[in-house]
């Protein structure tokens, strides 16, 4: 048993990659590009808990990474690509299902109407504005099994793939789009975090460089070029409308603290 142990050992031990200065730089950009997608949503979540206020913040952002992430995965099994992107898909699926969690809480609180809009009503109206948490979870389920059962049936048509790899970073790069739209409705940033857009914008040029040092397909670093732009709209946005209120009243919980 102990010399099986220490095999194993051996073996392990050969398996290592040399550490070098180019392996260290290489383990930490990938590191990044795993676990630095959700640094964006860390002001912006620790804000929104702080406030009890998710008013300033375009839960369709949530919607456009789910959706992103899970077209990449799907397109991985027509176009495998590094395991570094493949991880950073699932982590950011998890992150977002978190922040989804926490904006359902907050607007169930600040809700006055009785009537709770669910994902089986078929509502187009309230699409992604549903009052229950498991309402997304199950829209996701759907979306999930559907997009895996026509994946199986179109997997070997190259045009397929390549259209589903495209979707997959061309809504990423537009998922700074809503926040945009949602700053231009209130004519007010009031809510938004300034650092969450400050990491993103550092995060994708960060992000479009590593695509195109490490000839990622043509999809990816493209769609970045885009993604690097809205982030710099949504910044100009700032500026222009810095001190302005938003346009919309917020609906504040009832409070027994408060007399009117």
């Amino acid at each position: 048993m102990d010399n099986l142990i220490y095999k194993l050992f051996q073996n392990f031990q050969l398996s290592l990659p040399e550490l070098s200065l180019s392996n260290l730089v290489s383990w930490i950009a990938s590191g990044s590009i795993m676990f630095g997608g959700i640094v964006p949503y860390i002001p912006q979540y620790l804000q929104i808990k702080r406030t009890d206020n998710a008013d300033g913040f375009s839960t369709y952002v949530c919607l456009a990474l789910i959706l992103a992430n899970l077209l990449r995965i799907l397109f991985w099994f027509g176009h495998p690509f590094e395991f570094p992107l493949l991880a950073q898909s699932v982590i950011m699926l998890a992150t977002m299902l978190v922040m989804l969690h926490l904006c359902t809480q907050v607007k169930a609180m600040q809700e006055i109407s009785t009537r709770k809009r669910k994902f089986t009503d078929f509502d187009a109206r309230y699409f992604w504005q549903w009052s229950r948490f498991r309402d997304y979870v199950l829209f996701l389920a759907v979306f999930t099994l559907t997009g895996a059962l026509v994946n199986y049936l179109f997997l070997g048509f190259f045009v397929y793939v390549e259209l589903i790899g495209f979707l997959a970073v061309f809504t990423e790069a537009m998922l700074g789009s809503p926040q945009f739209y949602r700053n231009l409705q209130n004519k007010s940033t009031q809510g938004m975090s300034v650092q969450m857009v400050c990491f993103w914008l550092s995060g994708d040029l960060f992000k479009t460089g590593y695509f195109v040092v490490n000839e990622a397909p043509m999809q990816f670093w493209v769609c970045g070029i885009l993604q690097v732009s809205i982030d710099v709209a949504i910044l100009l946005q700032v500026y222009c409308y810095r001190g302005q209120q938003p346009r919309r009243k917020v609906v504040q919980a009832p409070s027994s603290a408060h007399i009117s």
